[in-house]
Order: structure tokens, then sequence, then C-alpha cells
């Protein structure tokens, strides 16, 4: 087979993209296949570039209150978007113009909406490596979405209500912001109009457990590939092998690339009151002047993967590929999911036995303290852990869309 460019465009502020992003890219070089990036935001496209790949800095870039606006229409928090015609048509425009001056065969994203008019625009096909919490078959297939969080009958029939409610306006409102309706009429693609129209891609790689598909169907579109998490090409800094060494538990607190300050400081407060050490690599989140307790070792982003052994218990945001990584690493952890997809994540592994969850309003509260105490005292989740660890280990989810993208540029060549 010919070696072909692929085109990754992942959103550069989201952490967890970059980095599954970077895997299938890594997974694609044996081909001889090229890969070259797109992105708008700088936060983590330095990590490209260290992983050697070819990085193309594109304009326009969002303001930080943007970000923050367009994660949180991500998160179905909000339906105000910062989309504008003349943001989503010159992103459009800048895409088109690399897809066009790279030759690029196929375009592979995360959650870079444009993409979903740029690579139909220029007929090339469309790969979404995602989660599968909050895609089409999940919503439509799932009879609650834990929208309405508790026990009791009263409240399972509200998150039944709620689920169908989402169901109808995911599927069928109109609630697309406009810009790309019209900005994708103007490329003479189909408009896009509803929620789902700008999460589903021509392929869309599942880079979940089988366990997660469990009583669901798969369109034909969709195909499970396994967990694709981050493999950071660094050492772990020093603290953490003395840390781990030492006769305290190590904790460790990843908060992806999508929580907060607040939360970061809650859960640093509460794991100041125990017998613990805490590894956090949450500098990204701090103010100069914050002051934490003693026991908590601040960290820029560190290779997690490499965890497995070293921590005892970690505290996470939910994110996929933090709940991937301590999966792997065999690590009990307790997740606080801050949208529906990452309770998702949480409560998945909560089913398997080596998590445990709480709401991110319990971050502050002596509620993480004491699971944390369970999970460094109870067995049963200690061996939930290690079997967790084991079935990850038959896994190589980048490997996975590496070889369905391979299929695709054959049949095409």
């Amino acid at each position: 087979m010919t070696a072909a460019t692929v085109l990754f465009c992942p959103a550069t502020f989201n952490l967890a993209e970059v980095t599954r992003m970077i895997e299938i890219a890594r997974a694609l070089q044996p081909s001889g296949h090229r890969a070259v990036f797109l992105g708008y935001e700088p936060d983590f496209a330095d990590l490209i570039v260290d992983a050697g790949f070819d990085y193309r800095p594109c304009e326009p870039a969002m303001s930080p209150a943007e970000r923050e606006q367009a994660l949180k229409f991500d998160q179905g928090k909000t339906l105000r978007s910062p989309f504008t015609d003349a943001l989503v048509g010159a992103r459009v425009d800048a895409e088109r113009a690399l897809i066009r001056e790279t030759g690029a065969a196929a375009v592979v994203i995360g959650t870079n909406a444009t993409s979903m008019i740029s690579a139909r625009a220029e007929r090339v096909p469309l790969f979404y490596a995602v989660p599968f919490a909050l895609t089409r078959p999940q919503v439509a297939q799932t009879a609650r979405l834990g929208l309405v969080r508790g026990d009791g009958r009263l409240r399972h029939a509200l998150d039944r209500v709620a689920t169908s409610l989402l169901r109808w306006a995911y599927n069928r409102a109109p609630l697309a912001p406009r810009a790309f309706a019209r900005v994708a009429s103007a490329n003479g693609v189909p408009p896009l109009k509803t929620v789902v129209s700008l999460l589903e891609a021509d392929h869309n790689l599942l880079t979940v457990m089988p366990w997660e598909l469990d009583g669901y169907t798969l369109p034909a579109s969709y195909e499970r590939v396994g967990p694709i998490f981050a493999h950071l090409d660094a050492p772990l800094p020093p603290v953490v092998t003395e840390l781990a060494a030492a006769p305290l538990p190590l904790v460790y607190l990843g908060l992806g690339s999508s929580a907060s300050r607040d939360l970061v400081l809650a859960a640093a407060a509460q794991l100041g009151t125990m017998p613990v050490n805490v590894i956090a690599p949450v500098r990204h989140y701090l103010r100069a002047d914050d002051a934490l307790p003693a026991n908590i070792h601040v960290t820029d982003l560190l290779p997690a993967h490499r965890l497995g052994g070293l921590a005892d218990a970690a505290v996470l945001h939910g994110g996929q590929g933090t709940v991937q990584t301590s999966c792997a690493a065999g690590i009990p952890f307790v997740g606080m999911g801050l949208q529906p997809e990452q309770v998702w994540n949480v409560d998945q592994c909560v089913t398997q036995g080596n998590a445990l969850a709480l709401s991110p309003k319990q971050a502050g509260t002596p509620a993480l303290a004491e699971a944390v105490r369970r999970l460094l005292s109870d067995p049963e989740i200690a061996a939930a852990a290690a079997r967790v660890r084991a079935a990850y280990a038959d896994e190589d989810g980048a490997a996975a869309s590496a070889r369905i993208i391979e299929r695709r540029l054959a049949r095409a060549g």
C-alpha cells in the first residue's frame, strides 16, 4: 500500500484529545504513513512537537473565555457557544487548505467540529476517536443516562424523563450553533443542525472496553477499538519514587484539563487531612499564591502510565484518559464526574469494582477522605483493580484504530 498523509485535528486545549491523537499517529508510523497535526490553541501543542510530529498552528484561535464557553457547550452545560460564522468559516477554510496542501487522504479528529465540514467538503474519510458515552447509539439505547443522580423510584423516574428529553433534543432539535449549518451549506456540505450531527463522523472509533458495550447494538459506522490514553515519553519526577518508597500511602490526584482550580483546592484540602502523600500534576490550575497542605506535592504533567506499583490510590475527575490510565496501571480510584460522559466513565468502573463515585461537590467534604481510606483498605477493591489491569493488558486501541484507518486507505488506493 502506498504511504499516505493523515491529518490529525484535535482540540489542542484538551489534553486527552491531544494525547489520544498522538497515540494513533504513533501506531500508524510502522506502515510508513505521514502524520500531520493541525491545531488552533497552543495549550498542549508542545506535546505534539515533543513527540516528533509535524504540527501546523492555524488561526483563528479561541480566547480563554471562548474556550471555556466551548467546553461548557461540549459538556451540555449551556446552549451558548463561541462558534460564530466568522470563526467556523475561517477554520473550515484553513482546514480545507491544509488538506489540499498536504494531500491528506484521511482526517482523524477529537471534538474539532469544523472538521465535520472541511473533511466532507474535500471528500476525504473522517475518523472520530471517541468515548461511547453521548454517542448516538448510547443515547438512543440507554434508558437512564444518569442525568438525575441518586437512588429511589422518584429519582429513577425523573432520570428517565430527563433522558427522554435529552434524546429528543440530541437527535431532532436544531441546537447546533447556526454557524455550522450556514458554513456547511456554503461549502457544499449538508447542513449540521443537531447536536448529533456535530458528534458523528464517517467512521466512529469507540475507545472503550468490551463491557461498556454490553447490551448495545452498534450502527455500521461505529466500531470498538479499545482504550487509548497518554504514554508521555518522559521519566517520572524523582519525587514520585521518593514518595513511593516512604512509609505513607501514595495517592495520585489527576484532574486532566477539564477540571477547575476550585476542584483542585477542595480535593487537596481534604487529602491534606489524611496520613498520605499526594502527587498532583495540577500546576496548570494553580495561582502563584495558592497554599496547599504540606503532603500535597505539585508537579507539571507527568507520565501517569508509569505509576503502576507506585501509587496506591487515585482521585480523578472522570475524564476517559485519566480513568483508563489508572485502570491500566491497576490503581483503584475515586471519580468525580464533571459532566455526563465523565459520570459514565466512573460508573463503568464502579460496576467493575475498582472505583468509587462521588459528586464534584463532595470533593471538599470528608466524604472524599473516607472514600480514599476505603480504597486503601478494602481487599475486594484491590482485587478488582488487579483484574481490570489484566484485562487492559490485552487491549491496544491505538493499534486497532491504525488498522481501521489503514484498511480504509488501502481501499481508496
